[in-house]
């Protein structure tokens, strides 16, 4: 599994940004979004239990992720016909609005080591990535597991204070001084 420092994989791969059919499905890749920092969270697979949580939890933190220079960006090795299926499928799932990639060759969970290993899909796994292209933090959750948005924006927080934060630092706190 790629790590903190490891470079971002390369990837070309559709994306879904809302419940209407498109004529075209925008195409994002690595460099989308150039100068932001990026927070990529994967999910197992559409229309299931966890998953819509999450999404939707992250969701209603997307400005606050904007506000931090940041773009939200989902995936799954789901299609990205599956992908509105399900937005539309479900009245919480049509007011997210940040894009879903369809990895449906698996090929970035695949670069990335998310894959499970039993249900070959990805993980829960979570990487906040710097402007540069550099992962940042890495989580991965099991299968049966959501995890805490809340949390991912206090990781970037403290990422893009270039400091040291000590254990449950919060935005607005001191940082730590090396004596």
């Amino acid at each position: 599994m790629l790590t903190i420092g490891d470079k971002f994989p390369a990837y070309s791969l559709k994306a879904v940004e809302s419940a209407e059919l498109p004529k075209d499905f925008p195409v994002l890749n690595q460099d989308s979004f150039e100068g932001k920092w990026k927070v990529y969270m994967f999910w197992p697979k559409d229309f299931t239990f966890v998953c819509p949580t999450e999404i939707v939890a992250f969701g209603e933190l997307n400005e606050d992720f904007a506000d931090r220079d940041a773009v939200l960006i989902g995936g799954s090795t789901d299609s990205e016909f599956v992908h509105v299926a399900w937005r539309q499928s479900r009245d919480d799932l049509k007011a997210v609005t940040y894009p879903w990639l369809a990895d449906i060759k698996k090929e970035l969970s695949a670069a990335l080591g998310i894959l499970d290993k039993e249900e070959g899909v990805a993980n829960r796994a979570t990487f906040i990535v710097d402007p540069d292209g550099i992962i940042r933090f890495v989580s991965v959750n099991d299968l049966s597991v959501g995890r805490n948005p809340k949390e991912v924006i206090r990781v970037l927080d403290a990422l893009q204070t270039d400091e040291l934060c000590p254990c449950n630092w919060q935005k607005g706190e001191e940082t730590l001084k090396a004596a």
